[in-house]
């Protein structure tokens, strides 16, 4: 940030000034005292044994490097105040008052300062676009979009529910009955370890299909609060999932459409977790911060590489693209063997400000 000439390049010059100024001032003085041959004095007069010359040399080269840490200080200084304008835009923190702050009155740095406040104005503007157009309804053959997701989602839960789910619970009671049975027969003595096998899969079979029918289950709200929801959703879930479940949900009030899309990314990471989390444990945290609106989901799960292009999969990639759609932002922490934090924050722009609904 120091325009054209680099930090070396002024310390060396600084450097330069300083030697010619103490070489000068020493002739002056020399001269003064009525010194004969100057410049052959540099080299006869000693100090600790070494040449005047010689320790001039040295201050010269200290102040360079003064000179240079000190600007270098100052550079870092002003290059983290700028990364943390940054971060608080990559992050959708578009109301923290650092980011109209002016770093320094340095011409360069205004200019950096001026274009970062465009791009906040932007991706305000976008954030209440994509909001805006979030809350407007697809049409599809004079049907909405989200009325045949609907629709279809019933079909299925329904025939899963009628069907698939049915029959692994008949096969369950079968199992169980078999499992029993061995205990007193001699016969199906050498089968037992397989036939609890079975019955474990059967069991993880049954706790996947209670995960997809959670996931397929009817998508709105139904007329209640954002809070009401998602409680409800995880109310259910103790009632049918061994899982300790830890929640603080804040009676929220926003656009319709950001209620939707909170909901159902909910939804799909309680099915997440449990379809491919194996976790003992889960928390689900939402409230309002500042001007976001922050939702928490934490498990103890298995974990994932999250470098893995594969980590995720499909739902975390939807997951994305639905907070995405709304102007917001998805932060994924996992380690294998650690557990998952999904962290999702959506800026509350004005035009779209909480309202009471």
């Amino acid at each position: 940030m120091m325009g054209k000439y680099s930090r070396l390049q002024i310390a060396l010059y600084f450097g330069l000034i300083s030697f010619l100024l103490f070489l000068t001032t020493l002739f002056l003085y020399m001269y003064a005292i009525g010194k004969q041959q100057l410049f052959a004095q540099l080299f006869i007069a000693r100090i600790f044994y070494m040449p005047l010359f010689v320790h001039i040399i040295v201050i010269s080269l200290t102040v360079s490097a003064v000179i240079y840490f000190l600007l270098t200080f100052l550079e870092k200084r002003q290059l983290g105040k700028l990364e943390g304008k940054l971060q608080n835009l990559a992050s959708g923190n578009y109301d923290q008052p650092s980011l109209d702050i002016a770093l320094t009155q340095d011409k360069e740095m205004m200019i950096v300062d001026h274009d970062i406040k465009r791009i906040k104005e932007k991706l305000v503007s976008m954030s209440r676009e994509l909001q805006q157009l979030s809350s407007q309804p697809q049409m599809v053959d004079g049907t909405t979009k989200e009325k045949i997701l609907e629709e279809e989602r019933h079909r299925l839960a329904r025939e899963l529910h009628d069907s698939v789910s049915q029959q692994l619970f008949a096969a369950m009671m079968m199992m169980s009955a078999l499992n029993e049975q061995s205990q007193y027969s001699e016969e199906l003595e050498p089968y037992k370890k397989q036939l609890a096998m079975v019955a474990d899969i059967i069991n993880a079979a049954q706790s996947e299909m209670r995960a997809l029918l959670l996931h397929l289950r009817p998508i709105s709200l139904e007329g209640k609060s954002l809070r009401q929801g998602i409680e409800q959703l995880l109310k259910e879930l103790q009632t049918k999932i061994q899982i300790k479940l830890k929640w603080d949900v804040e009676d929220i009030h926003v656009s319709a459409s950001i209620e939707d899309q909170l909901f159902r990314v909910v939804q799909e990471l309680l099915s997440n977790t449990l379809r491919h989390a194996k976790a003992n444990e889960l928390e689900v945290y939402l409230k309002i911060v500042g001007q976001n609106i922050l939702l928490r989901v934490i498990d103890d799960g298995i974990g994932f590489e999250a470098k893995d292009e594969h980590a995720g999969s499909y739902g975390l990639r939807n997951i994305r693209e639905r907070i995405a759609g709304v102007g917001g932002s998805t932060k994924i922490i996992s380690f294998k063997g650690q557990g998952t934090s999904i962290e999702i924050k959506i800026p509350v722009v004005n035009g779209t400000s909480p309202t009471d609904n």
